[in-house]
């Protein structure tokens, strides 16, 4: 199994790096063959702006661009996606809404013609998040932060392309608390992302036992 970690810092230092890399070494210790590939937006320098070119994409005028087509292809190969991520106002980066907002493109994650049909193209897609943020759970609850974030990224975003969200999950008080335990969380999380190899076991022979 292979999953695609894509993480939205600008700091390679920052503990939102550590976590990503910490959820990549979950996957292949729970498996070493499950594979991972870390996507860093802000060291690749991905272009988040949706230009007209992209507009273009959107009303089935073009083709996507290069840089598009590669990170969908990406995702193409993934049997899970990741996203990591630091909370800026209550949402994610600009980085990662930009990556967002181009990639997932009319055409390749859903299928919307006007006046005509819409068709989610994302069944098979699993997906995993996990925001980090400063702020402790009584300010995200008190004043419906986490609900506003469910509705907008998780339903507004991956159920609208059919993606299922498998796991969402905020760290807080990233800069109160030690770190060692979100780092532990991520690495747990890496090691349940995928059925383990006893566990898949089990289920062909309950499957040929049926």
């Amino acid at each position: 199994m292979h999953a695609l970690i894509v993480v939205a810092h600008h700091d390679p230092r920052s503990l939102t790096h550590a976590l990503a890399q910490a959820i990549g070494d979950g996957i292949t210790q729970a498996n070493r063959a499950n594979t991972f590939e870390i996507a860093d937006l802000a060291a690749e320098g991905f272009d988040p702006r949706f230009g007209l070119a992209d507009h273009a994409v959107h009303r089935r005028e073009a083709m996507p661009p290069a840089d598009v087509l590669a990170e969908q292809a990406r995702i193409d190969r993934a049997d899970a996606l990741v996203l990591v991520y630091p909370i800026y106002w209550w949402s994610m980066p600009a980085l990662l809404k930009g990556w967002i907002d181009r990639v997932f493109s009319n055409g390749w994650a859903f299928d919307y013609k006007l006046a005509e049909s819409f068709t989610q193209k994302l069944q098979r897609l699993r997906v995993h998040l996990v925001a980090l943020g400063g702020a402790d759970a009584d300010s995200f609850q008190r004043h419906g932060y986490d609900q506003a974030m469910i509705t907008q990224i998780d339903h507004g975003i991956f159920d609208y392309c059919g993606a299922r969200v498998v796991s969402s999950v905020r760290l807080l008080e990233s800069e109160s608390l030690d770190p060692k335990a979100h780092l532990q969380a991520a690495l747990a999380l890496g090691q349940r992302l995928f059925p383990r190899v006893e566990e898949t076991s089990h289920a062909q022979v309950d499957a040929e036992c049926a």
